[in-house]
């Protein structure tokens, strides 16, 4: 699972979509693996705009990631040396690191989300998921029972 994409995840219990505890989810026991990708600027600058910067740098912080900027980059053509390092930090954070196995954890209700071979389980238990209505389930059930014969 690439660090990107923790930058657009929230706890997905209903209790928690309000809080704003539940953004970033945070890591436990991860085990993480630097895979080397080709330097790509032009997806950074597209993609800076959407990224919380406060959420990455926690992120980058609980792994022990510490060569960020404190400040979000604003990528020009006339960039420094430093800025321009400031963004391949980025890139290597963001697009080369990925956790292979390990949990993330909701801040707001403790609920951890196991990730197995670098794939994040968002399945809620049924007491916890938003569609755990019976009638809601005998109605898909049974919807499939009348298509199977």
């Amino acid at each position: 699972m690439k660090l990107l994409t923790v930058n657009f995840l929230t706890c997905a219990i209903r209790s928690c979509k309000t809080s704003p505890l539940s953004f970033p989810l945070h890591f436990r026991d991860a085990e993480l693996e630097q895979q080397e990708i080709e330097y790509n600027p032009i997806f950074l600058q597209n993609i800076l705009p959407r990224l919380d910067w406060d959420a990455v740098k926690t992120t980058a912080a609980e792994i022990s990631f510490t060569t960020l900027p404190a400040i979000k980059p604003s990528p020009s053509a006339a960039m420094t040396e430093t800025e321009e390092q400031g963004m391949r930090d980025l890139h290597t954070l963001l697009l080369e690191t990925e956790v292979r196995e390990g949990k993330m954890v909701c801040g707001n209700c403790g609920h951890e989300y196991p990730i197995k071979e670098g794939i994040a389980n968002f399945l809620l238990p049924n007491h916890l998921g938003e569609s755990s209505n019976p009638s809601i389930l005998n109605s898909v059930g049974g919807g499939l029972r009348a298509q199977g014969g």
